[in-house]
């Protein structure tokens, strides 16, 4: 395992047995504050500057990870030790969050993918498998329509295709935009609602948890507004969802109150072509409370090689 990973401190020493699948240990052999200390910063050409994170093999597949709205990098953790070790991982904090910049404008989606798309220029990563969830999943599906050459395979999860035009919008069982609406300054991380907005069906590590809602209370409010108003209300992405060719995989928990069923029925119309997984016990964040199970899917979609001709992944 010597030198196969970018930053092999984050892992234990008992983090030794890959194997085919990539599976080195539960996610808790990855030690959190070396992960949280190890993140690069990335001055881009628009301004902002993105911290990112790179693991795995350094001349492997290059896979993308795009987390969702109020998380950060960190969100892969409890996946990433499932992940296949042949991929060159990049985790990012898009704009807003984690330890990337927090400008005052601007944050809808086609905002998001440009800087993942600077991002890659400057790693000289011509073509990369997209992997996004929530928020993560509409800034990959915009990243693959905008720039169809860089996207190879595409994988959503917790993902939307909003409502088709004219419907009115659906109400998601949890109405959490109007919870986020009350929050004030400064955002208590122990609050009902921060603890409400992390919680899934099945147990999720509760120290990884704990981090998540101080990193999200130390994002500013008028970020969370900002976002929410530009990136997730203004939802349009029936209008783009045509120009997605590359190959896709779509993953959903059975019990996400989020992303209801008819969402979800409106992007699995629009990408009739996609692969479809389901995991029926699951909530919003399935790779946090089944990593290894979510793993092994899209181990086995991001393995199939690209079609004849195609270009090379870097």
């Amino acid at each position: 395992m010597a030198g196969l990973f970018l930053s092999p401190l984050l892992w234990t020493q008992n983090a030794v047995a890959a194997g085919e699948a990539g599976a080195v240990g539960p996610a808790g052999q990855i030690d959190l504050d070396r992960f949280d200390d190890s993140k690069r910063t990335l001055a881009l050409p628009d301004g902002e500057s993105l911290a990112y994170e790179e693991l795995g093999d350094p001349a492997g597949q290059p896979v993308v990870l795009i987390h969702g709205y109020t998380d950060s990098a960190r969100d892969w953790v409890p996946l990433v030790p499932y992940l296949s070790p042949r991929f060159r991982l990049i985790l990012v904090d898009i704009r807003g969050h984690g330890r990337s910049s927090k400008p005052e404008c601007c944050y809808t989606r086609f905002d998001f993918a440009y800087d993942i798309k600077l991002l890659l220029d400057a790693l000289a990563v011509h073509r990369a498998d997209i992997v996004g969830h929530s928020l993560g999943s509409f800034i990959a599906q915009t990243f693959a329509e905008t720039w169809p050459e860089r996207a190879r395979r595409v994988v959503l999860i917790s993902s939307s295709g909003c409502p088709r035009p004219g419907s009115p919008p659906p109400k998601p069982t949890y109405d959490y935009a109007s919870q986020i609406r009350a929050l004030r300054d400064p955002i208590d991380p122990e609050s009902t609602f921060m603890v409400e907005w992390w919680s899934s069906p099945t147990p999720v590590d509760a120290e990884f948890l704990r981090r998540e809602r101080r990193d999200a209370a130390a994002i500013p409010l008028r970020v969370w507004l900002a976002v929410l108003d530009q990136g997730l209300e203004e939802c349009d992405l029936q209008r783009t969802l045509p120009r997605l060719k590359a190959p896709t995989l779509l993953i959903w928990g059975g019990k996400d109150p989020i992303m209801g069923e008819e969402v979800r029925q409106t992007l699995r119309e629009a990408l009739p072509q996609a692969q479809v997984k389901v995991f029926p016990a699951l909530g919003h964040n399935p790779f946090w409370e089944e990593p290894r199970a979510s793993a092994a899917v899209i181990n086995a979609f991001l393995a199939v090689a690209p079609p004849a001709g195609a270009a090379a992944s870097q």
